[in-house]
């Protein structure tokens, strides 16, 4: 599982809104919650965890993004996104400036 870890801390990226939005098109986008861990979401994910990612689910700590956020979103393109890529899904978290 580390060499699972290490490989995401690799590929975790910075995105904005311009970039990130061309994957709704395929319904992808997932958004974590800020209290989570994106790292150990995405290997959950990869992992097929099924028992923590439907109690994340459960918890609205998984969603899809709602109609006012891809709105504001819209209006603020440059807004910045953690995003990791676990096929099929696109993990993303909002970072928001201290």
């Amino acid at each position: 599982m580390s060499g699972m870890v290490e490989s995401f801390k690799r590929d975790l990226a910075e995105v904005n809104w311009r970039e990130l939005k061309i994957h709704l098109q395929r319904d992808a986008i997932i958004i974590v919650a800020a209290e989570l861990d994106l790292i150990e979401v995405a290997v959950a994910v990869a992992d097929d965890d099924k028992a923590r990612v439907e109690t994340w689910i459960a918890e609205n700590q998984l969603v899809k993004p709602t109609v006012e956020q891809l709105e504001s979103w819209e209006q603020e393109p440059d807004n910045r996104f953690q995003m990791l890529i676990v096929q099929p899904f696109i993990l993303v978290q909002e970072i928001h400036d201290a």
